[in-house]
């Protein structure tokens, strides 16, 4: 009976899963690591190009371009590319066959820059390499370009030490005689289809996560766009107040927060080429003749960092997408994350968080439990009543269900339990391919990251092995030997699913399944007290 319930169970996990392999597409994976010098080094960078400036901090490399003041390249230094690689993590890349940049500039009837539309100024900056120094608490990065009518636009990257906060700062200053009617914009640019060398995603058919574009605005706190609808013209449009555009893959996020106050216009975009665009234009500003005007912008590149992002912006720590059971994700999130700080160690914490759950659940296990028992020893009165009403299929099922009833049996408790133990395990799921937290996050020997599979597939192994024991110590009511047979390969087929499953998952489970080996020990123990 436990092993028809699992079946069940792990039956309608599958169908979701392939539900949402259809509906979404890939993408990526995470844990902190301090980038060496000597690694830094083997980056490709070429200072002697007056065509881009580079900046290094202690946690990011960027690479602008000087014609439009875009950031084509980020990489991320504190976390790598791969499990084993020394190269550090590339978040936005400009090559000939893909395209994720970071754009911003001044727009207006009155601009010369109208970068939002590839009409691009050429700004100047007095070098090409800029690092924040140990000790130093700001890095400012300015680049000046002055157009055709005297008016000087200074742009200027402002970076602090442990932080993914990009300030994009603009100082206009009217040196014409006419006024300036002007607005700032933040666009994110990603060619949708992904080069083969481009990964986002784990090498896992069943670790799939949303990559796409999203917003908030002062109607809705988060709303998804995928990029196909984007490139179908499905487009948005909206004035808000605050709000922020982003472009999300697993684990990491691109975002711009715009500062200022005011109505801002937040929009998405086919730019052709199988391009997709979202953004945002600020409220419209006016210059007046021999005036400033100082406007700025945060954009958050990097990991997805709940605390950190809830910080920066309301409503940004939800661009870790834990799906339709957010609400379910969110607090397990946190108490894995609290067990964790006492313990350094998420695998240790994922047992823990699954002794909690297990203990919560401990009622409706035993109520569980009690039932098969029960619905065990009425077997024999359940086979007269098959032979006495073999013709008659509708009676068999009234006296079957009015013993029961008789005897004070739920046959469908077991399904409850199932009902309570899906969701915590589907939330639990996606709470693992979701948390940078997780990536790369070791937890002993061979286990060297949770929110990948076992390389050696040993825990699968350990998974079937647990199964097949609480088959074998489950009371069973299968008399046929067909059905018998099927039941017994249920272990066999549950460890070949979860081959391809985290292993901080498959952990949990296994942890799941010892304390279900222990609970109905002493269930068992007392009802036999009690006969």
């Amino acid at each position: 009976m436990y092993l028809w319930r699992n079946f069940l169970f792990f039956f309608l996990i599958i169908s979701f899963l392939l539900c949402q392999i259809f509906q979404l597409a890939c993408a990526e994976n995470v844990t902190q690591l301090h980038f060496k010098q000597n690694q830094f080094s083997k980056l490709s960078i070429n200072t002697q190009n007056n065509k881009k400036i580079f900046i290094k901090t202690d946690t990011m490399l960027l690479k602008i371009n000087k014609h439009g003041g875009d950031i084509e390249e980020a990489y991320l230094l504190t976390y790598k590319d791969k499990l084993n690689s020394i190269k550090p993590f590339r978040l936005l890349q400009t090559s000939s066959d893909f395209s994720y940049q970071a754009q911003s500039g001044i727009t207006g009837i009155n601009s010369s820059d109208n970068s939002r539309y590839e009409i691009k100024p050429w700004f100047t900056s007095a070098k090409s390499y800029f690092q924040l120094k140990n000790g130093q608490n700001e890095l400012r990065v300015p680049m000046l370009w002055i157009d055709q009518y005297g008016v000087i636009y200074k742009k200027t990257f402002i970076l602090t030490p442990g932080s993914y906060v990009v300030k994009v700062e603009y100082l206009i200053q009217n040196k014409s005689n006419k006024i300036l009617n002007l607005s700032m914009f933040g666009q994110l640019k990603q060619t949708v289809k992904l080069p083969k060398n481009r990964d986002v995603h784990n090498n896992n058919f069943l670790i799939q996560n949303f990559r796409g574009a999203a917003c908030s605005t002062e109607y809705s706190k988060y709303e998804k766009y995928k990029f196909n609808d984007i490139l179908n013209h499905k487009n948005v449009y909206t004035k808000t107040k605050n709000g922020w555009v982003a472009m999300l893959q697993q684990y990491f996020v691109t975002a711009w927060i715009p500062c200022s106050e005011g109505d801002n216009i937040i929009y998405t975009s086919n730019l052709g080429n199988g391009v997709a665009a979202i953004g945002y234009k600020s409220h419209s500003f006016r210059v007046m003749p021999e005036k400033k005007y100082k406007i700025s912008s945060k954009l958050w590149i990097g990991p997805a960092i709940q605390e950190s992002m809830s910080v920066l912006a309301p409503n940004l720590d939800l661009t870790v997408d834990y799906g339709f059971l957010w609400f379910l994700s969110q607090p397990l999130f946190k108490l894995l994350r609290y067990f964790n700080n006492i313990l350094h160690n998420w695998g240790v914490a994922i047992i823990l968080i699954t002794l909690v759950m297990r203990i919560i659940m401990y009622p409706f296990t035993k109520s569980q439990y009690i039932s098969m028992v029960k619905i065990r020893s009425l077997q024999p009165q359940i086979n007269d009543l098959k032979v006495k009403f073999a013709d008659n299929k509708t009676k068999l099922s009234q006296e079957i269900m009015s013993l029961y009833k008789r005897e004070h049996i739920n046959p469908f408790s077991g399904f409850f339990s199932l009902l309570i133990q899906m969701p915590i395990f589907l939330a639990l799921y996606y709470m693992l391919i979701g948390s940078i937290e997780l990536r790369h996050a070791p937890f002993v020997l061979w286990i060297t990251d949770l929110s990948a599979q076992d390389p050696f597939y040993v825990l699968p192994i350990i998974t079937g092995i647990t199964m097949f024991y609480i088959q074998r110590m489950s009371p069973s009511t299968i008399s046929d030997p067909v059905q018998r047979n099927i039941v017994n390969f249920i272990p066999i087929l549950f460890s070949l699913f979860f081959l391809w499953f985290p292993s901080g998952l498959v952990l949990y489970y296994i942890v799941s399944n010892i304390v279900t080996i222990f609970q109905q020990k002493i269930i068992c123990s007392k009802l036999k007290k009690v006969d």
